[in-house]
């Protein structure tokens, strides 16, 4: 058995508060739900990731429930025994048996990271190649569905120096009503601040066709996933006629799907989530591609806390441009996480630290209150 055999994989669903609803075009998260991974190996080194979804089922195939019993049951009996140092082959060894489940994969990627960074000594941003910057500017998103409240909303966080990107969740509600909602607060943020949409394919194309110039004439300048995910076509089309660009998301739930939308023109922006291409390896091989397309970059998140944030901001930490930024604001919408120090956000930006691994540590008594199971 190899020095740093992987002995346990042990997963923990932690239920966390939120500071207030969020509302998106499919659902309304009034909290959030982590999966923790807990990957422990034969030398005493503990990797950790996190796995984390949105609304249960309501945004893509696999739920905290899911991922929990998957890796439970079908990845930790394929991994215990193997080299938790060599991850390439840990993961190759998944991927031979276990079709999808990238939210799953992306979690113990995250861990074997981890655990590969404490034993080297290294940053998980040096494993991925070395980073290229040492902060990320990161966008807030305002999701009240009130115009008053959201901007008060943006106009604080602006006098906080915490974030002067914004991006609003529409498509929930009646096209001219939430056009006018985004019209009014970018006229009152003006050019102090990026303001952007996320419809989280809530529109048909002939409703975007009209809604995208709207309000790419209005001065917004990123319009996320406006239609279904299955309709790169109309992507395609959209992305001709869009005054404003044009930005994948649903539409891109691995790697491959990256190559085809590229082939087809379908977006001018890639949304890069470690989540939903199997890690934060993976999310570089999807990056590679959109480089070689020409197409811009965003550091996406699915609300992640605290574990999953850095895992993904490593990855962007390595990435030669990111024209669009990032949205890694999880762990500021909860109100609680279960980390000793909770990742460092000043001056409109995400500061990672040069720590081994993820460079984070679990607070045990905050992860034993918050986990479902504990009672």
């Amino acid at each position: 058995m190899p020095i740093c055999a992987i002995e346990s994989i042990d997963t923990i669903i932690v239920d966390l508060p939120t500071i207030r609803p969020h509302k998106l075009a499919m659902h309304t998260m009034q909290n959030q739900t982590l999966v923790i991974i807990r990957l422990r190996c034969a030398d005493g080194i503990e990797g950790i990731g996190e796995a984390t979804t949105i609304g249960g089922l309501s945004y893509g195939n696999e739920s905290p429930d899911s991922i929990k019993v998957n890796i439970d049951r079908h990845f930790a009996p394929l991994l215990i025994g193997q080299d938790a140092s060599n991850i390439n082959a840990a993961m190759l060894r998944l991927e031979r048996s276990i079709r999808g489940n990238t939210f799953a994969k992306s979690g113990i990627e995250s861990a074997l990271l981890d655990a590969l960074g404490k034993r080297l000594n290294l940053p998980v941003s040096e494993l991925l190649g070395g980073r290229v910057r040492d902060a990320l500017p990161v966008a807030w998103t305002l999701a009240s569905g009130n115009t008053e409240k959201d901007i008060a909303e943006a106009e604080k966080m602006l006098d906080l120096r915490r974030h002067r990107i914004f991006k609003l969740k529409i498509g929930a509600g009646e096209v001219s009503h939430d056009l006018a909602h985004v019209i009014a607060i970018k006229k009152a943020l003006g050019d102090r601040a990026s303001v952007r949409v996320d419809v989280n394919q809530a529109w048909d194309e002939a409703v975007a066709l009209r809604a995208c110039k709207v309000l790419g004439d209005n001065g917004i300048d990123l319009i996320e996933q406006p239609i279904s995910r299955n309709n790169r076509g109309g992507m395609a089309r959209l992305n001709l006629s869009s005054p404003a660009p044009i930005m994948a998301d649903e539409s891109i739930e691995c790697v491959e799907d990256a190559f085809n939308l590229a082939r087809e023109g379908a977006a001018t922006v890639f949304a890069l989530k470690i989540a939903k291409n199997g890690g934060p390896r993976a999310v570089l091989r999807t990056a590679a591609i959109a480089e070689a397309a020409g197409i811009g970059l965003y550091g996406g998140t699915m609300l992640e806390g605290g574990i999953g944030t850095l895992a993904s901001a490593h990855a962007f930490l390595t990435l030669n441009t990111l024209a669009w930024d990032t949205e890694l604001f999880g762990p500021l919408l909860l109100t609680e996480d279960i980390l000793t120090e909770p990742p460092v956000y000043r001056d409109f930006q995400l500061h990672v630290s040069t720590a081994p691994g993820l460079g984070l540590a679990i607070d045990e008594e905050r992860l034993a209150f918050f986990r479902r199971d504990k009672y």
